[in-house]
């Protein structure tokens, strides 16, 4: 994990939000998003190929946003898959995020999938006008802030025909992520990665995928989009955001969604004692592809009268019997910057 030192004085007297993307390159995703949630930094940008985004955003609390595909160039970001690889911002809620999203939208000529693609003003939509459909497994808090501020919810369910949405993303994924890695397998490089049963046995097994097998899953992709654009017959949607089902749905579709924290509960099997540790609730506010500021504008509503959003660890309070496990016996001496 790479973190750089911030001068916060330069940062928010810069009134250009491109020239703050610089501010923080960290390798780990999670890293990022506790930085966020403990309110070192104001906002990252992440990447998302199959939850990479979703995910920890939902594990950790923190509102972001996994845009359309295509929406933010990825020149110089490391690919896996060049028709599921996104970008977005993570932030510290639903409007910093359409702040950051759209000042790093728009047409990258290096990469040849960017699009520019508008974003409407969220903050101008009239959400009384909106229909919302809600989910089985929507967080009913969530609904019912919604329809009080004038929103017209109802239950709803994406139907769609193709199966195997799950083995359609793997394929795709897979074959994509082993056309980058294919020198650094045919020269045996991955056999001296240590998690042997990870990445390696994968790209493996994408070198036995036929080509007729991999045409043949593009198709049911299409399918699969064209199903789902049939079926969205709301302006959005709202349900759990980590189901995995839809986490592949939404990639391989390209379809926007905000991941917006709703509370906490308690974790399960706790540790013995009176401890503070919890873990949090979340939601996913869909939109069609191209209506990420539907998605946002919802996300704005919901956050205007909740405060979910604004909590923050207790970093210096941990509970009477929490302590760090493991804690470093010896003195380190610290990191200097070598030139």
């Amino acid at each position: 994990m790479c973190v750089v030192k911030l001068d916060f004085h330069y940062i928010f007297q810069d009134v250009n939000l491109k020239s703050l993307i610089i501010w923080l390159i960290i390798s780990f995703t999670r890293a990022v998003f506790v930085c966020i949630l403990s309110g070192l930094v104001p906002f990252a940008v992440g990447s998302e190929t199959a939850g990479s985004m979703t995910y920890p955003a939902a594990r950790c609390g923190v509102t972001a946003i996994r845009p359309t595909f295509g929406m933010v160039g990825r020149t110089g970001v490391m690919s896996l898959s060049e028709s599921l690889d996104k970008l977005g911002p993570f932030c510290r809620s639903a409007t910093d995020c359409a702040l950051v999203l759209d000042a790093i939208r728009g047409k990258d000529p290096d990469d040849i999938s960017s699009k520019n693609i508008n974003l409407e003003d969220p903050f101008s939509i009239d959400i009384s006008k909106l229909t919302v459909g809600y989910l089985e497994d929507a967080e009913m808090e969530v609904v019912n802030v919604l329809a009080s501020k004038g929103v017209n919810v109802i239950p709803f369910k994406l139907d769609y025909t193709v199966d195997s949405v799950q083995g359609i993303l793997n394929f795709t994924m897979d074959v994509d992520t082993l056309s980058h890695f294919d020198s650094w397998q045919r020269t045996g490089q991955d056999d001296v990665y240590e998690a042997q049963d990870q990445w390696p046995l994968e790209l493996r097994r994408a070198r036995m995928v036929p080509a007729v097998d991999y045409l043949q899953t593009q198709r049911a992709r299409g399918k699969l989009i064209r199903e789902i654009r049939e079926s969205f017959t709301v302006d959005a949607f709202t349900g759990n955001a980590t189901d995995w089902e839809r986490v592949c749905m939404g990639n391989l579709v390209g379809m926007p969604v905000v991941v917006v924290p709703t509370g906490f509960k308690s974790i399960k099997n706790p540790p013995s004692g009176n401890i503070r540790r919890r873990t949090t609730i979340t939601t996913g506010i869909y939109a069609p592809p191209q209506h990420d500021h539907v998605a946002l504008a919802l996300a704005i509503a919901y956050q205007s009268v909740t405060d979910h959003h604004k909590q923050r660890p207790p970093i210096d309070d941990l509970g009477p019997d929490d302590s760090f496990p493991n804690h470093p016996k010896a003195n380190y001496p610290p990191r200097r910057w070598h030139p």
